[in-house]
């Protein structure tokens, strides 16, 4: 299952998240609001955006109005005649861009979640435009001066620790956004940034408009017995979508691709599904990746080079945990060999079961969920099918919401009075224990063409302290789960619910931050440390004793029966090769598009063939995402970061043993230790120094291997 998180930058490395402004007081805002609802403060329930109200047509207006007016407020705290101070220059950065914030919150969220070809062109457009506003910032001499002059004597402020680091963390992002650098590099590290960003937005959007033109069209009923009715039934609704009569239609969403792959009987249908997957932006046409993502590659190498970086790793982890290339692959490499060896018994597993069936076939990667499936039945008695009835969605929501009320004491309050983009979205109110309003949840939870694959959190309002006032979040879950059908309410597999888990780990990064600046509030972490949070909550997700809390058979409404959690508990450590394999090679693919030392453009086929040869990767599974639809680290934001799952994987094992060794899952101390030193504090200190007062030890990886049943 994807598990991806969208961390809303606004196309902004400089711009807060907090409520609009009010332009009448402020000298440097226009008053202008016109009728324009993105640039108006909003008379809606806990100041969400009002949907309902925005078109299309106003999107763009109001980026260029938001840009000028940010501008503005830059060039009064720029040109400010008055001796740089922490308030006056640091704070006022912090505080500046809130209606470019309101607007790119909104847009750059329903680009992901509900586009279309007007939003596309729209995003296009305001590539060069959001480029260039961000260099005019991070290259704006008296700005940087002025920070430069606080930075010089930051040892004698006397700055709190988020004080301090949100000053070191302003001086980077300018340093690193090329304030340092002469006139003449100045000039071409614009260049890049501007056509790297409009590449990243062609690269999203030919991953999406080439995963929706496929289809696979079935009229033959046959061809459907060995699929569970409900798969069956989904593709028959989505059929009668298209007016594809009497038919049924199968898709690459992952509800639709996976069961198929899982359940199918017709090994020709399963390879021209799993290819079309595989295959997505490489055909040689106006939505082909290769030369793309080539091309941004190079000009990564080249901008990190300009920046005094070896290569885009060496830039990119310089902030991170892992500080250095060599770490990230020496963490890889602790992990590939026993992953490796696993996966590889586990083909052997699987060529067995299909020699012992009469199939006479070797095993091919689009035979792995097939046979698995069967060997899963085989040796635990366990049948997915067996699993779903007891995962509806609205009861695995109910039982995250019971996790984090045992854990953080809040709880979810639907509301029904609050402006929502799309029939599918459901909205939360999040809750104190006292009652008291912690912030806002959007879920939306189905695959639709306008929302792209996959599943993220983001944040339509990021909380901070503005004016001595505590801004609240309004956060977004996001994914592409099984959807209901005219039979059934959804009934998610075991993989979704982990992955829901996942996601309100990261609402929950967002939604209980507890800080005062924008720049380090929820989410604003580490690319390597981002993940501790929403991993983390995944160990709760299948504990007998939590599941006994909210699977209930949608039917019946009995609790999951013993038998079937000791199947659950037994097989937890199955197809762990293929899991870890397939998401390794995906991270040294990463790693190795990222540690070119130069800027020649590569073939992505053979080069890609080249890294996965290197580690030895069988012929049997594929990377996790091939280079021509790796929107992670082509335009998602995890270039060079697609390793931090892992690294994640080892602080979260380390995380949850703490619970797991006290004997209470849900231990008061432990978790308001977590809650204190993790959740709540966003980025406002270094992350290890934040594990390490949660823990009280760094993590090892003990925890990790024995999880995943390596030797």
């Amino acid at each position: 299952m994807l598990r991806t998180l969208c961390l809303l930058s606004c196309c902004l490395l400089l711009c807060s998240c907090q409520s609009p402004i009010d332009s009448s007081t402020s000298e440097t805002v226009s008053v202008n609001l016109d009728d324009n609802p993105l640039l108006q403060t909003w008379d809606t329930p806990f100041g969400v955006p009002p949907f309902e109200q925005i078109q299309t047509a106003h999107y763009l207006p109001a980026f260029k109005e938001a840009m000028a007016r940010h501008q503005a407020e830059i060039e009064a705290i720029a040109n400010a005649t008055e001796p740089a101070t922490f308030a006056n220059t640091l704070e006022a950065l912090d505080a500046s861009g809130a209606w470019l914030t309101q607007v790119g919150s909104v847009f750059y969220n329903l680009n992901s979640s509900l586009t279309n070809d007007a939003m596309q062109a729209i995003a296009k457009e305001l590539s060069p435009l959001t480029s260039k506003h961000r260099d005019d910032i991070s290259l704006n001499e008296n700005l940087f001066a002025r920070i430069k002059a606080v930075y010089d004597q930051r040892g004698r402020l006397h700055l709190t620790e988020e004080q301090d680091m949100l000053l070191e963390k302003t001086y980077q992002d300018f340093v690193r956004g090329g304030a340092l650098l002469d006139d003449e590099a100045k000039i071409r590290f614009r260049a890049i940034n501007e056509r790297l960003s409009l590449l990243s937005v062609q690269f999203g959007e030919n991953v999406l408009k080439d995963t929706n033109r496929f289809e696979l069209v079935i009229d033959d009923e046959a061809q459907l017995a060995s699929l569970p009715d409900r798969v069956v039934s989904a593709a028959a609704e989505a059929a009668q979508e298209k007016d594809y009569e009497g038919k049924w239609l199968f898709t690459l969403h992952k509800p639709s691709l996976i069961p198929f792959l899982q359940y199918s009987d017709c090994r020709d249908l399963r390879k021209v599904m799993y290819q079309g997957y595989t295959q997505i932006g490489d055909h040689n046409d106006e939505l082909d990746n290769k030369a793309i993502l080539a091309e941004m590659a190079s000009l990564r190498v080249e901008r990190a080079n300009l920046l005094g970086f070896p290569t885009h790793a060496h830039y990119v982890l310089d902030i991170n945990m892992a500080k250095t290339p060599d770490k990230v692959y020496a963490l890889l490499d602790q992990l590939w060999k026993p992953a490796l060896k696993t996966a590889k018994q586990e083909v052997a597993d699987m060529q067995a079961l299909a020699d012992e069936m009469g199939d006479d076939i070797k095993i091919e990667p689009w035979d792995w969920w097939y046979y698995t499936e069967k060997l899963r039945q085989q040796r635990f008695d366990l049948d997915e099918n067996e699993l779903r009835p007891y995962f509806k969605l609205e009861n695995v929501i109910a039982g995250v919401e019971r996790v984090a009320n045992k854990l953080y004491g809040i709880s979810l309050e639907e509301r029904f009075d609050i402006p929502k983009y799309h029939e599918d979205v459901k909205t939360f109110e999040v809750k104190r224990a006292d009652g008291s309003h912690v912030g806002i949840l959007y879920t939306d939870y189905f695959p639709r063409a306008s929302k792209r694959g996959g599943a993220w959190m983001n944040s339509f309002r990021k909380q901070r302290r503005l004016d001595d006032n505590m801004v609240t979040p309004v956060i977004a879950n996001t994914g592409n789960f099984s959807k209901p059908t005219p039979d059934t309410p959804s009934l998610i597999s075991l993989e979704e619910t982990l992955t829901l888990f996942h996601e309100f780990g990261h609402g929950l990064h967002g939604l209980l931050s507890n800080c005062t600046y924008d720049r380090l509030s929820g989410t604003a972490v580490p690319r390597d440390f981002v993940e501790l949070p929403s991993q983390v909550m995944e160990n709760w997700a299948t504990e007998p004793e939590v599941l006994k809390l909210y699977a209930r058979h949608y039917q019946t409404n009995e609790p999951i029966p013993d038998e079937l959690v000791a199947k659950i508990e037994k097989s937890s450590k199955f197809n762990q090769g293929f899991e870890t394999v397939e998401y390794l090679a995906a991270s040294y693919l990463d790693m190795d598009w990222h540690t070119l030392a130069d800027t020649d453009t590569r073939d992505p086929i053979a080069f890609e063939d080249a890294s996965m040869d290197r580690i030895g990767l069988i012929g049997e599974i594929l990377p996790r995402y091939r280079s021509t639809y790796f929107r992670h680290i082509f335009s998602g934001g995890y270039s060079s970061g697609y390793y931090s799952y892992v690294w994640a994987q080892v602080l979260d094992a380390d995380a949850f043993a703490a619970f797991a060794d006290s004997g209470d899952l849900f231990n008061p101390k432990i978790a308001q230790a977590f809650l204190d030193n993790i959740l709540s504090r966003g980025g406002t200190a270094d992350p290890m120094k934040m594990y390490i007062r949660f823990r009280g030890a760094e993590p090892k990886v003990d925890a990790l291997l024995e999880r995943k049943g390596f030797e």
